[in-house]
């Protein structure tokens, strides 16, 4: 993987964990606590309990694991890409639209492997609702765990290595084909809006049709990852307060259908949806101005897309 593509992700991926993560705060909440029923409600009772700073809790691991996350999602994405067109004719060959998809479910499986432990340090932090600022003398329970790397510890204290993977598998199935249809879905876009004669849209008159494509492209994703995510969420978090519900990836969907209803898995669809359109316009406008002032023109023939839905 060439450098511009690394340097080029990981600043686009932590921009966007900036700009999203208090609507993604809102997002697991939803998915994982009874207590709040709809966006506005969770937005007003995080504010009024926890301040601003609720909406932040958890955010410097995926910022500072970005780089690496965005390092597998593009290494794995291009090589497979290169390979597909090395298989078929030869370098400079264009993709076509199925080795798209294909190289990106392969860089959504991979990444999982740098991801998992970063993702459920993030859940937990988000779907704990006390506060570490209350006043003194208030009879209030004390928050489990004191940061990212206190949490991640007790994660490993109490489950193990493994605890850090908890939910991996809904991951998988999350990631894999959410990024392929993300990667497909701005491919095709960008091919809409691409002047004739142009071998991409990174023009400045433009940047429109980036950023519309992004954000299209991050809502298609969501749109079919948004189930899995709601089991990846509740498998990370069973056993965070001494509760454990699931015996494993089937009984957890199980009983949640049997509870709540088939209409849980969509519960959160229009938060990540709202969340993943301006995400994704940040994401894909910052990594498609960076690589075109780091890479060389004649660096890589095929296509860049950027580092994922997150």
């Amino acid at each position: 993987m060439h450098f511009a593509d690394f340097a080029a992700g990981s600043i686009g991926g932590a921009c966007g964990v900036a700009v999203g993560y208090p609507l993604d705060t809102i997002k697991v909440r939803i998915q994982t606590q009874k207590q709040f029923t709809g966006i506005w409600q969770c937005f007003m009772t995080t504010l009024s309990k926890e301040g601003v700073h609720g909406f932040f809790k958890g955010m410097f691991l995926p910022v500072t694991t970005v780089s690496m996350t965005s390092s597998v999602v593009f290494g794995t994405y291009r090589n497979c890409r290169q390979c597909l067109c090395q298989l078929r004719g030869g370098p400079g060959t264009p993709n076509t639209k199925l080795e798209i998809f294909l190289s990106g479910l392969a860089g959504g499986v991979a990444t999982v492997t740098v991801m998992s432990p970063g993702d459920i340090v993030k859940v937990r932090l988000q779907c704990q609702t006390e506060s570490m600022r209350t006043r003194k003398g208030a009879n209030l329970p004390k928050p489990k765990y004191r940061g990212p790397v206190h949490c991640l510890l007790t994660i490993v204290r109490e489950d193990g290595l493994l605890g850090l993977y908890k939910g991996a598998l809904p991951l998988i199935l999350r990631d894999g084909p959410s990024y392929a249809t993300y990667f497909l879905t701005y491919s095709v876009l960008c091919d809409w809006f691409t002047p004739a004669g142009r071998k991409g849209p990174v023009v400045f008159p433009e940047w429109t049709g980036v950023m519309l494509a992004g954000g299209l492209a991050g809502m298609a994703g969501w749109t079919l990852g948004t189930p899995m995510d709601v089991i990846k969420a509740r498998l990370q978090m069973d056993g965070a307060r001494d509760v454990k519900r699931y015996t494993g990836f089937i009984h957890c969907i199980m009983e949640t259908v049997r509870v709540e209803g088939s209409g849980v898995f969509f519960k959160s669809l229009g938060i990540n949806c709202l969340r993943a359109f301006p995400v994704n316009m940040v994401v894909f406008a910052t990594y498609e101005l960076l690589v075109g002032f780091l890479r060389t023109p004649d660096s890589d023939a095929t296509r860049p897309a950027s580092l994922g839905f997150e």
